[in-house]
C-alpha cells in the first residue's frame, strides 16, 4: 500500500501543507494493543533477542507486561507514578515500557551513556520512584551507578537488570524478586481493575531530548491523539510493515527510533522484531540479519556504514533485505547507492522528526526517486500539518527558507516541570493553533516534499551571509572517497565565522586539504568552501565524531574542538568524554 499523498493549502504558492486524513486517529491505548495483538497473532514470535537466547511470542509480550505492572502495584505505585529504566536493548525493557503503560506509570527511558550524576539528576527532574538498572551495558559496568542511588529520596527502590550480584548494594533488588512478588496480584482483579483507569490521553513516555545543541529536557509524549501509537501506525504504513516483516533494530530502545520507530510500528503492524545485541555492534547485527533473515534494516547513517565495513571482512551475502529507514542526519547518493549495492536494500524511507513531535512529521516512501530520498525528508506524514515561518512568524512561499513548525495530534504534552521552555517552543499563533517550532531551518518545495536545512543554532553567519551546513555536507559526501562529513562554523576575527569540516574518509582514507576546498568550491564558490578542514583520527583530531548516544553528530562540540586545534590547545579527550554523557 503506497502511503496518500499530502493535501496541499488551497493557496499554492504558500509553504503549508496538511497530510492525509482518510486514516481517523486510533483512540487506544498501548495495552489495549498489546492485548488485541496478542489475540489476533497468539503465537507468533513478536520479538527476537539473540544475545539473550529469548524468543518472545504476542502473547507472552502481553503476559510478560501483566506480570510486570502487578510488580508495580505490589510495589506501591500507582497510576501517575513515574518510573524509569536504563539499560540497553533487553527483553525486560519491552516488559517495562508496556507494564507500565498498562496501570498508568509514565515510563522514563534514560540515554544509556548518562553518567552516575546524570542518571541521579534525571530522576530527581522526573520526580521518578522506581529505577530499572541493567547490571551492565555492554561490556561497561553500571556499579558506580548503582553506588550514586543507594540512598535515593525519591524512589521507593532501585531494581537490577540482568545477571550481577545485587546483595551488596543497599536497596536494590533483583528483577527476579520482583517479579516473583507480584504473581499474587495477577488472579484477584486487582490489576484488571487498575489497568480500565487509565486514559489514552495520558503520559505514556518520558524522553529527554538527545541534547545535541544544549541541555536536555524531559519530553511528555501519551499513547494516542497525542501521541506515539499513532504516529508508529503511519510510519509502519509508509514502511509497507506486513506480518510477514522481520525488522532488524540496531538503534537503542532510549530514543524515539528504537522505542517508537522500530518496536511500536512492528508491534502494531504484527511484524517481528529482532534486537541484536544490547549496543550497536555491526558484527552481531550482520549475524542477526543472516540467522533470522531480516526483511527490513533501521539506523541513522553511521550505522549503515559501519555495517557495511564490518562485512568487508564477515562476507556475507545479505540475500534477505529489501527495505530499509534511515534517520537522524542526511543521506547522501553515494552512501544511498552503496546501501544497495552490498546489502540489497531497493526501498529506502528517510524519516524526519523529533521527540517533541513523537516522533516523525515528514517521511519519503519506499517508491520515492534516489534523488528525492537523499535531498528532501520527504512529505508531510497523515493527520500532520506544517508551515514554514519567517523571524516574524509569517509563513513563507513554497521554496523560500525559514522555520519549520508542525501542530496536530503529535505534539508532546509539554516538557515535563518545565513550563517556560514548553512555552518558548510550543505558541498559539494568530490563526488559533497551537504550533510546535522545531529550531529547523527548512524549506518546502512546489510538491510538498520538505529540505532541511539544518539547526537554526547551526547556521554560520559569514560576514553576514547565511549558510547552511546541510548543503555543503552534501556536496562533500558525493566524493566518493568520504564516508561521513559534518560542518560548523568557526570563529573568524574577519568574518565573525567561516566554514569548517569534519571529515572521515573511506576506510581511513585521506585528501589534501586543497583537494576538499576545490571539491567544493567548484560548485558552491568561495563563502560556502571550508577554510579548516580536520581529519577525523588525525593528529589532535578525536578517533571517531562526538556522538549522541542515538548516533547523531554533536556539532556544538565540534565547533569547541575546531576552535581549540585553532588556538593550538587540545581539548580532544575532555571532549569525547564530554560526549559520552
Amino acid at each position: 500500500m503506497h502511503p496518500p499523498e499530502a493535501i496541499s493549502d488551497h493557496h499554492q504558492h504558500l509553504a503549508l501543507v496538511h497530510g492525509a486524513t482518510d486514516h481517523p486517529l486510533w483512540s487506544k491505548t498501548l495495552g489495549q494493543v498489546v492485548d488485541e495483538q496478542a489475540e489476533r497473532l497468539g503465537e507468533k514470535t513478536v520479538a527476537v533477542l539473540p544475545w539473550q537466547n529469548v524468543r518472545i511470542s504476542f502473547q507472552q509480550l502481553a503476559a510478560r507486561a501483566r506480570r510486570f505492572a502487578a510488580g508495580l502495584l505490589r510495589a506501591g505505585l500507582q497510576r501517575g507514578d513515574n518510573i524509569a529504566i536504563m539499560a540497553g536493548n533487553r527483553v525486560e525493557y519491552l516488559e517495562v515500557v508496556i507494564g507500565g503503560a498498562l496501570i498508568g506509570c509514565p515510563v522514563l527511558v534514560v540515554n544509556n551513556t548518562y553518567k552516575p550524576w546524570e542518571l541521579r539528576n534525571a530522576l530527581h527532574k522526573t520526580s521518578c520512584r522506581m529505577l530499572f538498572l541493567a547490571s551492565t551495558i555492554g561490556s561497561r559496568s553500571m556499579v558506580e551507578h548503582f553506588q550514586i542511588l543507594t540512598s535515593p529520596p525519591d524512589m521507593h527502590r532501585v531494581v537490577m537488570l540482568g545477571d550481577g550480584d545485587c546483595s551488596a548494594i543497599p536497596q536494590v533488588q533483583s528483577y527476579a524478586t520482583f517479579i516473583a512478588n507480584s504473581k499474587s496480584l495477577l488472579a484477584d482483579g486487582v490489576l484488571q481493575q487498575a489497568m480500565e483507569a487509565v486514559e489514552p490521553s495520558e503520559v505514556l513516555s518520558l524522553q529527554f531530548t538527545s541534547g545535541t545543541t544544549g541541555e536536555p529536557k524531559a519530553s511528555m509524549l501519551t499513547h494516542i491523539i497525542s501521541n506515539l501509537l499513532n504516529n508508529a501506525r503511519f510510519l509502519g504504513q509508509r514502511m509497507e510493515l506486513t506480518t510477514n516483516d522481520i525488522v532488524c533494530c540496531p538503534p537503542p530502545l532510549f530514543h524515539c527510533f528504537g522505542l517508537v520507530m522500530a518496536f511500536f510500528s512492528t508491534l502494531i503492524h504484527g511484524g517481528t522484531i529482532v534486537f541484536p545485541s544490547d549496543h550497536f555492534n555491526p558484527d552481531l547485527v550482520l549475524d542477526a540479519i543472516t540467522q533470522e533473515k531480516c526483511t527490513t534494516l533501521l539506523g541513522v547513517p553511521t550505522m549503515f556504514i559501519a555495517e557495511m565495513e564490518a562485512n568487508r571482512s564477515r562476507g556475507y551475502r545479505l540475500t534477505t533485505l529489501h527495505k530499509g529507514m534511515i534517520a537522524g542526519s542526511p543521506v547522501s547518493l553515494p552512501l544511498m547507492a552503496d546501501i544497495q549495492k552490498h546489502m540489497g536494500i531497493d526501498g529506502m524511507v528517510i524519516a524526519y522528526g523529533m521527540t517533541e513531535t513523537s516522533t516523525i512529521t515528514f517521511s519519503t516512501s519506499l517508491t520515492d526517486s534516489p534523488e528525492n530520498r537523499a535531498k528532501t525528508v520527504g512529505r508531510v506524514m497523515p493527520q500532520v500539518t506544517a508551515k514554514i515561518v519567517n523571524p516574524r512568524g509569517e509563513t513563507v512561499r513554497r521554496g523560500e527558507i525559514g522555520e519549520l513548525c508542525i501542530s496536530g495530534y503529535a505534539l508532546q504534552k509539554g516538557y515535563w516541570s518545565n513550563e517556560l521552555k514548553t512555552k518558548e517552543v510550543m505558541r498559539v499563533h494568530d490563526d488559533g493553533v497551537l504550533w510546535m517550532h522545531t529550531g529547523d531551518e527548512c524549506l518546502i518545495d512546489e510538491d510538498g516534499y520538505c529540505h532541511a536545512m539544518g539547526r537554526i543554532k547551526d547556521i554560520i553567519i559569514r560576514g553576514g551571509e547565511n549558510i547552511f551546513p546541510a548543503e555543503i555536507e552534501e556536496r562533500l559526501l558525493l566524493n566518493p572517497g568520504l564516508g561521513e562529513a559534518s560542518v560548523v562554523g568557526v570563529n573568524d576575527s574577519k568574518y565573525g565565522e567561516v566554514v569548517g569540516c569534519f571529515l572521515k574518509g573511506v576506510d581511513g582514507y585521506t585528501m589534501a586539504d586543497n583537494e576538499i576546498k576545490d571539491w567544493v568550491r567548484s560548485t558552491m564558490g568561495t563563502a560556502k568552501t571550508p577554510q579548516h578542514v580536520f581529519w577525523i583520527g588525525a593528529d589532535g583530531v578525536c578517533a571517531d565524531f562526538p556522538k549522541t548516544g542515538s548516533g547523531k553528530h554533536q556539532k556544538h562540540l565540534l565547533r569547541e574542538m575546531a576552535d581549540e586545534l585553532l588556538g593550538h590547545r587540545r581539548l580532544c579527550k575532555d571532549t569525547v568524554a564530554r560526549s559520552e554523557s
